[in-house]
């Protein structure tokens, strides 16, 4: 504690976040204009299920409120991630991965113009769909439709949207860790103690014995043990580089590791598969009468615990695994770095045996990576399935708030050891100049 009430960059920045945090927290509070609050809860029941409420945990519940921030950093994530994969297929682009801090400034800068365009999309999407909604008994869902409704509708969601990325920018560079994942991981818990509240509820109803719950409780802490254990997993390759002579002295050869981590698509993959399984369901939400008899079938076969849901949750999870993957690690420019800077794997020549060699060994941990968050993410959904466990205890959620707080306990470690660093520095100095 003495440290920490030493660190006086630290003490702010914390606070920095506190309170930007709480901005947001308010700002899940702030509804729209215009909008019928008992037909929206009715409405939203159907739409739990669905991929509302994928955006609603990711949202800290503002879509049930459509509140301000209902969209969330969503837009901000599906433009990255876009972004990110048109780096491979646009040259352009790629070009400008390469040119270093201005390049990334001009990528920032398409990601940027994306979420408005993805924001203003699925704004004016909820805005029509509320508008044809319907909450039975409570009425309909916009009190006034028309074009004054769709218009506001639009400018204050996608308002909200920039803003929360603005937010997240400022706690980046202003605050301890990534402010986007901290977002989305204080909307998360900050739903959770009504999803545990709600667990004990379905006990004291009969629906859940006591046991059950028990069961639920020790897996989930099973889980997250499980997730921390599998994320801080590394596979070290030791890269070594040559003697060198610098003048007349000759410096020994270094050696370092290359850490590959076993989870490198880390929780893009589950966030992916939910959202495109659970679109049909979503769809028929909207409708009072469920859509199409087409699509209520589907619905069925995709519903939580069901075998086709499942086995496609499974394989988009394997797919979008080797694909994220090999966006964010090319083997070639990574043997192609270590052979400017004179490294070499030992046993491999550098340069495409080295590639070779790293692909082979990401590919094989892809698999383990792969195999561990498909086994993360369906355990739960069968559990969901079963016994009606709240949303907000599956494996998408737990992997998000588990994987945010160990890189910002990383990050607040971090600049206390910084922080004692400096002050052994300067006590090594003062003792300099008294000597």
């Amino acid at each position: 504690m003495g440290v920490l009430g030493r660190a006086t960059e630290l003490k702010q920045r914390l606070w920095f976040v506190l309170g930007a945090l709480i901005i947001y927290r308010i700002g899940t509070y702030i509804p729209i204009p215009g909008i019928n609050h008992e037909a929206l809860v009715q409405i939203f029941e159907r739409q739990a299920a669905g991929i509302g409420g994928l955006i609603n945990m990711f949202s800290g519940g503002a879509l049930g409120r459509m509140a301000i921030f209902a969209l969330a950093i969503m837009p901000y994530i599906s433009s990255s991630i876009i972004i990110q994969l048109m780096t491979i297929a646009v040259p352009q682009l790629a070009q400008l991965k390469k040119e270093g801090e201005a390049g990334r400034r001009k990528i920032n800068q398409y990601t940027r113009y994306g979420t408005v365009l993805l924001a203003a999309v699925q704004a004016y999407g909820i805005a029509i769909g509320l508008e044809s909604s319907s909450g039975g008994e409570a009425g309909a869902v916009v009190m006034n439709p028309g074009f004054y409704f769709q218009f506001t509708t639009t400018v204050t969601l996608v308002g909200g949207t920039m803003f929360l990325m603005w937010l997240g920018e400022q706690m980046t560079s202003r605050g301890i860790g990534n402010g986007i994942s901290l977002i989305i991981f204080t909307g998360i818990v900050a739903e959770l103690p009504g999803a545990v509240t709600k667990l004990f509820e379905l006990g004291r109803e009969g629906r859940l014995s006591a046991l059950a719950i028990l069961l639920v409780v020790v897996m989930a802490l099973g889980l997250i043990a499980f997730i921390v254990f599998v994320e801080r997993a590394q596979r070290r390759i030791v890269v070594q580089y040559p003697k060198r002579q610098v003048g007349n002295k000759l410096y020994s050869g270094d050696q370092t590791h290359m850490p590959l981590k076993l989870n490198t698509a880390g929780v893009i993959p589950p966030i992916f598969a939910s959202s495109i399984l659970l679109f049909p369901l979503t769809i028929a939400g909207f409708n009072a009468d469920g859509g199409p008899e087409w699509l209520q079938t589907i619905g069925v076969y995709l519903a939580h615990g069901q075998p086709l849901y499942i086995i496609s949750y499974v394989s988009i999870i394997v797919f979008f695994c080797f694909f994220y993957t090999a966006v964010v690690f090319n083997p070639e420019d990574t043997a192609d770095n270590l052979k400017k800077n004179g490294g070499f794997i030992a046993g491999i020549r550098p340069g495409k045996q080295t590639a070779e060699y790293l692909d082979y060994v990401l590919t094989r941990l892809t698999v383990v990576g792969s195999i561990y968050l498909a086994a993360v993410c369906t355990f739960p959904e069968l559990l969901i399935a079963e016994f009606n466990v709240p949303f907000y205890l599956g494996g998408t959620s737990l992997l998000i708030v588990v994987n945010v707080m160990m890189d910002f306990i990383g990050q607040v470690q971090s600049h206390l050891f910084a922080h004692q660093y400096e002050g052994l520095i300067k006590k090594s100095r003062l003792k300099g100049q008294r000597r």
